[in-house]
């Protein structure tokens, strides 16, 4: 596997204005994202570029633009707040400590290949997941809108404190932070294809607080401290050891997710390959470095990845160059961002939790499929109020057993036992031909055929051992296995124990069309042991006139 990501010098004027106008939209972005995090805008900076810069370095998708993303914020947002509570000198550190360790999970995924696994996730909690991220984003920002400091307490603090919050609102900055919305919102179509909105916003949002506002006492960013970020050492409590592994593990998943996710938009927007194990390495580079300087966590990022790709970029060069310019204003240009308002970043943060809930599929979930829509809002509903690992938890719990009991439906019809009651209930059973039907009526229902097919998971023991009792009573019985190309463990032990039952009776079996892996996974429990080998018979026909002949004999 190659180390590096694809960088080629052929498309140059592409990928360099790709990665210019992907920075001039990350950065608004970063600087609201960190602020809203709570760990200060140059955290959202330096995560920005590290991320950035890593994740193309070392990605496995050349377009792709990682940096912090409104889901990772949210997660890292609760981090800060929950280790902070806990330990108030040592909680931010601790915080950066997750970012290392979701990093460290991150290459984990990748060397061990779970890239296609990764995003295996029922839509409904996927969708519920995002959109109860983009309702929390929102609830969380009402303070900055209003022109207040965040009361505390996460989304219920919020919530409680905002009759409060409403009452003693700060008209200036509650101005400034409508007018970022209204340009966000209203800019024409045309205007974006040139100007991103988010900047557009910031320019006009900070302009207006200095010439208009003047000295007034509004909230502003602050000077960034210029030049390289300090390393942070990992800092690790014993007593929340768990605590931190958990949240290492949450956002690795969701940071896993988000970028894979994006990943898969920027290879059908280029019709490229998409290395999804290759791209964890390089997000858990990434993190791990963020980790390591201060940085928020990151992921792919949608909007600057679709925006890199419309300006040109076709290789991670243009990652590169993103990361370059945002590292310059890291370095030098840090005390041009101490007179943006907070109320201008709170906009922008509002803005993205808006377009990260699922308005589409909340309006027609209910038209798809009931279940589903209870899943997805129960999902969005503990995550704004309970907490996101439960939300995720319990909605892939639910899911899963929804799934199974559907699969556990389709599967009953794929196992019959004949000669069935009604000709009727054969013929949607099994495909016999005229002969094989032929010889099974020799049988004169002393002879009975188990019949399987389709590739069969756990949820088929069940309708096997409901048929079961249909055996009872039999001379011979032949278990048809000529059109199962998978079995489960589950369902191959549950054909073992017909099977045992069946010998345990006195009935001869016999084994028709085992091959492959379940042939394997049955002598592996050992039917070979107590079956000889000419009652296992590749030939459906042969087998049923084997069986009529014996029984003859007797």
């Amino acid at each position: 596997m190659r180390i590096l990501n694809e960088i080629r010098l052929d498309n140059l004027r592409g990928d360099l204005f790709g990665g210019v106008t992907a920075a001039v939209i990350a950065l608004p972005m970063a600087l609201a994202f960190g602020v809203a995090s709570g760990a200060g805008a140059e955290a959202g900076l330096y995560g920005a570029v590290l991320v950035g810069l890593f994740a193309a370095l070392f990605g496995g998708t050349p377009t792709l633009i990682s940096e912090p993303t409104g889901p990772m914020t949210v997660v890292f947002t609760a981090v800060v707040a929950s280790l902070i509570a806990a330990s108030p000198e040592q909680g931010m550190s601790m915080a950066f400590t997750v970012v290392m360790l979701a990093g460290l999970f991150q290459l984990a995924f990748g060397a061990m290949k779970l890239g296609r696994y990764v995003t295996m996730m029922p839509f409904t909690v996927i969708s519920g997941f995002m959109s109860g991220i983009g309702f929390i984003l929102i609830i969380l920002q009402m303070p900055g809108i209003l022109g207040q400091a965040a009361p505390g307490g996460g989304v219920m603090g919020t919530l409680q404190a905002l009759p409060s919050l409403i009452r003693a609102i700060n008209p200036q900055e509650a101005v400034l932070a409508g007018l970022t919305l209204a340009i966000l919102f209203l800019m024409p179509t045309r205007i974006k294809r040139i100007l991103p909105p988010q900047l557009v916003a910031l320019v006009i949002g900070t302009l207006l607080a200095i010439y208009w506002l003047g000295d007034q006492d509004i909230r502003r960013i602050g000077e960034i401290p210029a030049g390289l970020p300090t390393l942070q050492l990992p800092v690790f409590s014993v007593e929340q050891w768990q605590t931190i592994l958990i949240d290492a593990v949450v956002l690795a998943m969701l940071g896993s997710v988000d970028a894979l996710l994006t990943s898969v938009i920027a290879g059908s927007l280029t019709r490229k390959p998409v290395d999804s194990d290759k791209e964890l390495l390089g997000q858990g580079i990434g993190n791990l470095a963020s980790g390591l300087f201060g940085g928020l966590p990151g992921a792919g990022a949608t909007m600057g990845t679709v925006v890199n790709i419309q300006a040109g970029g076709r290789t991670a060069l243009s990652g590169l160059t993103r990361a370059a310019i945002l590292a310059v204003v890291v370095i030098w240009a840090g005390a041009l961002t101490a007179r943006i308002p907070l109320a201008v970043l709170a906009g922008i943060a509002v803005k993205v939790g808006i377009d990260i809930i699922d308005w589409r599929f909340l309006s027609r979930a209910h038209r798809v499929s009931i279940k589903g829509a209870f899943i997805m809002y129960g999902v969005i509903l503990m995550t704004v109020f309970v907490d996101l690992i439960t939300a995720v938890a319990i909605g892939l719990f639910v899911a899963n057993v929804l799934t199974i009991r559907r699969l556990a439906d389709v599967q009953e019809a794929s196992v019959c036992v004949l000669p069935a009651r009604r000709t009727r209930d054969e013929g949607q059973c099994a495909d016999l031909s005229c002969d094989e039907r032929s010889v099974l009526a020799q049988g004169r229902g002393r002879l009975k055929v188990l019949h399987l097919s389709g590739p069969l998971v756990f949820g088929a023991a069940a309708a096997i051992s409901r048929q079961a009792p249909k055996l009872e009573g039999a001379q011979a019985v032949l278990v048809d296995l000529s059109r199962v190309p998978h079995m489960g463990v589950t369902t191959a032990v549950a054909v073992e124990a017909v099977v045992r039952d069946a010998l345990a009776q006195g009935t001869k079996v016999y084994m028709a069309g085992v091959h492959g892996q379940p042939r394997e996974r049955l002598e592996h429990l050992g039917l070979r042991e107590v079956m000889p080998n000419e009652q296992w018979i590749q030939d459906r026909e042969a087998a049923l006139k084997l069986a009529v002949a014996q029984m003859a004999s007797r």
